[in-house]
C-alpha cells in the first residue's frame, strides 16, 4: 500500500532515493498508467522508491476557476487509483499561488531533491513546470546534471489501438501526427460528456465512478416500485450526459451491487433538479424491505447507456419503461 503524504513535512528525513514524476493524473487514464508503470519498473531496477507527486485543487481551479475542467474523479479515487498501480508513496501538494509561484529550480531543489531525494526525475517531452511553466525538459535535464539525478524522457505510447500520451497537452491538441487519439483526460470528458461511458471506460481502463452520500429524495422511486439510492449534491466525480445507465453501486462494506442508474432531472415530474440515483437490481429477498444506504458513502460505476432521458405522458408509461431499463441492466451485467 502507498504511502499517502499530504505536505512536504510528512516525507520522513530517511526516505529515499526515489524515482519520481509529476502530474495532475486526473481519471489516471491508461496513458497515465503506463508512464506510472515504467516508473515503478525503473524504481525497481535501480533500488529506489516510486513516488507520484500530485496536486489538490487541480491547477486550473486556481488559476482560471471560471472556466477549470469538471473533475473526472475525486481526490479519494485518484489516491486509489495511484495506489492500486504498486506506486511506493504519493505526495498531495496543496496546489495555491504560492506554490506556483516556486521558479522551476526552487520547485526541484525544494520538493523533487530536498524532500524526496530523487535519483530519476520522469517527465513527457512537452512537460511545463515552475513559475509561469518556465519549466521544460531542457530546464529538468539542466537541474539533472546540477543537483545529480537522471531524467527519463516519456515519449508517446500505444496500447490495445489507443494511442497515449503524457503528460496531458494543457486541454488542447490531443490527436497525434497520424490522426490517431492519444489517451487524455479531455478525452473521457467528452466521452462522459455524450454518455459514452463504454468509450470513457476504454480510456481510463475501468468504468467511470462516483463517489457520494446516499440522501433522501423525494421517494418517488420507491412509490412507484423501483427505490434509489440518491447521491447528495457534493459526490465527486464527472457526471455523465444526462440518462439510463447499467452499473454498479459498491455500499460502504464492499458489497458490489447491479444497479440501473438514472442521470438528470426526470422530465415526466416537475420541478425536480438534475440528480443521481441507482436502483439495486437483485437485491435478496430478506432485505427488499430493509435495504437501507442511506448516509452510507457509495460508489456507483458506470458500464453502459441504455438510452436517454424521456418525458412520459404519466407514471403508468414510465413504470413499463423502468421495468425493460432493470431488465435491459440486468442482461448487461449478469447475465454477460
Amino acid at each position: 500500500m502507498a504511502h499517502i503524504w499530504n505536505d512536504l513535512t510528512e516525507v520522513p528525513a530517511d526516505f529515499g532515493p526515489s524515482v519520481v514524476t509529476v502530474g495532475n493524473f486526473d481519471g489516471v487514464h491508461r496513458g497515465h498508467q503506463q508512464v506510472l508503470s515504467q516508473l515503478i519498473r525503473t524504481a525497481r531496477l535501480n533500488g529506489a522508491k516510486s513516488v507520484a507527486v500530485t496536486f489538490d485543487p487541480h491547477p486550473a481551479q486556481v488559476h482560471r476557476p471560471e472556466s477549470a475542467p469538471e473533475l473526472i474523479m475525486g481526490l479519494q479515487d485518484k489516491l486509489d487509483a495511484l495506489g492500486e498501480l504498486g506506486l511506493d508513496a504519493i505526495l498531495v501538494m496543496k496546489y495555491s499561488l504560492e506554490l506556483a509561484s516556486l521558479t522551476p529550480e526552487e520547485f526541484v531543489e525544494q520538493v523533487l531533491v530536498g524532500a524526496l531525494k530523487a535519483s530519476h526525475v520522469v517527465i513527457g517531452h512537452d512537460a511545463r513546470f515552475g513559475r509561469g511553466n518556465s519549466g521544460d525538459l531542457s530546464t529538468m535535464q539542466q537541474l539533472g546534471e546540477k543537483f545529480g539525478f537522471n531524467v527519463q524522457v516519456i515519449s508517446e505510447f500505444g496500447s490495445e489501438g489507443y494511442p497515449l500520451h503524457y503528460p496531458e497537452p494543457g486541454e488542447g491538441n490531443n490527436t497525434s501526427d497520424d490522426g490517431n487519439r492519444r489517451c487524455s483526460s479531455t478525452w473521457v470528458r467528452e466521452a462522459l460528456r455524450d454518455g459514452d461511458v463504454a468509450t470513457a471506460a476504454a480510456v481510463l481502463g475501468r468504468p467511470h465512478r462516483m463517489r457520494g452520500q446516499v440522501v433522501h429524495g423525494a421517494a418517488r422511486g420507491r412509490a412507484l416500485g423501483f427505490p434509489t439510492a440518491n447521491l447528495s449534491s457534493d459526490a465527486t466525480g464527472y457526471i455523465p450526459a444526462d440518462g439510463i445507465y447499467a452499473g454498479w453501486l459498491v455500499d460502504q462494506a464492499g458489497t458490489r451491487w447491479p444497479a440501473a442508474i438514472s442521470v438528470g432531472s426526470n422530465p415526466t415530474f416537475e420541478g425536480v433538479s438534475r440528480q443521481v440515483e441507482a436502483h439495486v437490481i437483485d437485491r435478496p429477498e430478506e432485505s427488499v424491505d430493509d435495504f437501507d444506504l442511506y448516509d452510507q458513502t457509495v460508489v456507483v460505476e458506470f458500464v453502459a447507456r441504455l438510452r436517454g432521458m424521456v418525458a412520459y405522458r404519466g407514471p403508468e408509461a414510465l413504470v413499463e419503461q423502468m421495468r425493460l431499463d432493470v431488465v435491459q441492466a440486468h442482461d448487461l451485467l449478469v447475465r454477460r
